[in-house]
């Protein structure tokens, strides 16, 4: 049975937003989806005394934003099946638990009690850098997020989590329809000195074409495994942070890899991911991997 997608739904505009991105995905790929809201009522209704017999009001709002959820799906992908769940609980604690049972989670940028002006929510971010699974944070404009501009961007690296990325975008390139774009990021080192503009040529392209004989090795199971499939190879000198984030104007979706050590608690994100998540312009996807 293929494992749902599972969607953080709080009613805020954000929220909303995800509902709708991870819909569209769903129908792509075939999969169920569940949305689940989590929050803590329980607790704090608990702390009060109650003289009625009905369910609190925070549980009824909470119901009512699961239901609306679910009936937008229906309106906006009838062929998806979805289901809904609500419960008591710490929302990244629940997340994190749907995780070895997902196909990936889906977040929007921040919830609804967060302040406007924050660039990531407490959630998405806990989330995106814990779970076991892929985590999609939908952000960025209209055009990004209902996947209009037609390209996937997969950041690459030199570390063993290559694979695992250019997995998930590649499956990705293929149910959106469209091409992938394998970026990999160079640069010349600041303190190296350089005693003619011809030498420093020749090390630029000895760089660049390092970066792609780079993207060469790594997408070539890619490219065993998905021979129709259209990619792009970029090696683009500058910052990677830098790189991947203009990547990210022109794309549906960038994905990024998050290594995960066994046994070391906290977030474990990295700066590039950290970075897309904050700032980047169309949905991000953080693939775990371990080392």
């Amino acid at each position: 049975m293929e494992l749902p997608l599972v969607v953080g739904v709080d009613g805020s505009d954000p929220s909303l937003l995800a509902v709708d991105w991870a819909a569209a995905e769903a129908a792509r790929h075939g999969l169920p989806l569940r949305l689940v809201h989590a929050s803590l009522w329980e607790r704090y209704e608990g702390a009060l005394p109650s003289f009625g017999t009905g369910r609190p009001a925070e549980e009824v709002m909470a119901q009512h934003i699961v239901a609306s959820g679910a009936e937008r799906v229906r309106v906006r992908e009838p062929e998806v099946k979805v289901s809904t769940e609500v419960l008591p609980a710490d929302p990244v604690a629940v997340l994190l638990a749907a995780a070895p049972t997902a196909s990936a989670l889906v977040t929007g940028v921040r919830g609804r009690g967060e302040i406007a002006g924050l660039l990531l929510g407490s959630v998405s971010l806990a989330v995106a850098a814990r779970a076991e699974c892929p985590v999609v944070v939908v952000r960025g404009t209209e055009p990004a997020v209902t996947g209009t501009r037609g390209r996937i961007v997969a950041g690459v690296g030199e570390s063993a989590g290559t694979d695992a990325v250019l997995r998930f975008a590649a499956r990705e390139a293929r149910a959106h329809g469209c091409g992938l774009t394998a970026v990999r990021a160079w640069h010349t080192p600041a303190q190296q000195p350089v005693d003619h503009m011809l030498i420093a040529d020749d090390a630029a392209r000895s760089r660049e074409e390092r970066a792609l004989a780079g993207l060469d090795e790594a997408l070539r199971e890619t490219e065993r495994e998905h021979p129709a499939l259209e990619i792009e190879r970029r090696a683009v000198e500058g910052p990677t942070r830098r790189v991947l984030l203009e990547a990210s104007a022109g794309a549906d979706l960038i994905v990024v890899g998050a290594v995960r050590r066994e046994g070391r608690p906290g977030l474990q994100l990295g700066r590039i991911a950290h970075t897309l998540l904050h700032h980047a312009r169309c949905p991000v996807a953080v693939v775990p991997h371990g080392v």
